[in-house]
């Protein structure tokens, strides 16, 4: 049990350095020295010390909000394998759970945006709720072509049974999977082309219109939130596009590392060499990844 708690502890530490290596990678591209690869850790720390600011519309869903998405994503964390490591925590259905988890966590975001009264926040909610609807059955689908082909409903028994000889029979049914997440993950973590997190303009904005009442230690909680997400999202696309196996603990955990570092640069990468899709045409990418994974569900 000691072992596997290795994955959750190392999410927990390191989910943040991935928004870091990103910046990282997209100052390069652009000749910059861009900030420090730490910078997160520092923007978290510095909110984590300030206090709240709540407005008298609120009630107890926006406090409720920030802490509740860490406490999920926490959650989620408890069910996921690390290499040849298996998960905390795992049962037959368990990877739909996990879908269901991060669908509640954006319902309460998705509240707390509305529980201000603000229509800007609530366009930005409302936004929110239109993409994930075309995002999560993406997801479930390409979980749904794994689960096919591993015969389990379990995450940990079917990262287990997707191996470099599964590659070699089932290469285009795991690639086209793999696409599919990969437009996920860029959605659910508002990057580009789906949205810029460093924008702020209103006709643009989706996820970052969302939480501009926060502050403080609320904000931190989102910020920290946010990123243990893109560490689980990105955990399920290196689980299959990285199938080491080793049965070594170290070496295990060191090429999930690799993985998350090298996807990390692929987002800067991508972010670098693209610009934010125009609002209408989100819709499209998001289908054709729900596409792409129910392709991979058919061709077996």
């Amino acid at each position: 049990m000691i072992t596997n708690l290795f994955h959750p502890l190392l999410a927990l530490i390191f989910a943040p350095l991935m928004r870091g290596i990103i910046n990282k990678t997209k100052a390069f591209f652009a000749g910059r020295l861009g900030p420090p690869l730490l910078q997160p850790y520092y923007d978290l720390k510095k909110l984590l010390k300030k206090g709240c600011v709540y407005s008298k519309t609120t009630g107890f869903v926006f406090v409720l909000a920030p802490v509740a998405g860490v406490a999920l994503c926490v959650l989620c964390l408890l069910f996921l394998p690390c290499g040849n490591l298996p998960a905390l925590i795992s049962f037959q259905g368990d990877l739909i759970f996990i879908v269901y988890l991060l669908g509640i966590m954006r319902f309460l975001t998705v509240l707390a945006a509305m529980d201000t009264g603000s229509a800007f926040e609530g366009m930005g909610a409302s936004r929110e709720v239109a993409f994930s609807a075309l995002a999560e059955p993406t997801m479930l689908f390409g979980l749904a072509a794994l689960a096919r082909k591993a015969e389990s409903f379990s995450l940990t028994p079917m990262m287990h049974r997707i191996t470099a000889e599964v590659w070699l029979t089932d290469a285009p049914t795991l690639a086209m999977v793999i696409a599919g997440l990969l437009l996920v993950f860029l959605a659910e973590n508002s990057r580009i082309p789906v949205d810029d997190p460093a924008t702020h303009l209103e006709l643009t904005m989706i996820h970052e219109v969302m939480i501009l009442d926060h502050s403080g230690v609320d904000l931190g909680f989102i910020e920290y939130a946010s990123a243990l997400k893109m560490w689980i999202l990105g955990s399920l696309i290196i689980g299959l596009a990285v199938p080491i196996r080793s049965g070594i603990i170290w070496a295990d955990i060191f090429s999930v590392l690799v993985g998350l570092i090298a996807l990390a640069i692929l987002v800067g990468v991508i972010e670098s060499i693209m610009a934010r899709f125009r609002m209408r045409l989100v819709p499209q990418l998001l289908i054709g990844a729900c596409i792409f994974s129910i392709i991979g569900f058919l061709v077996q």
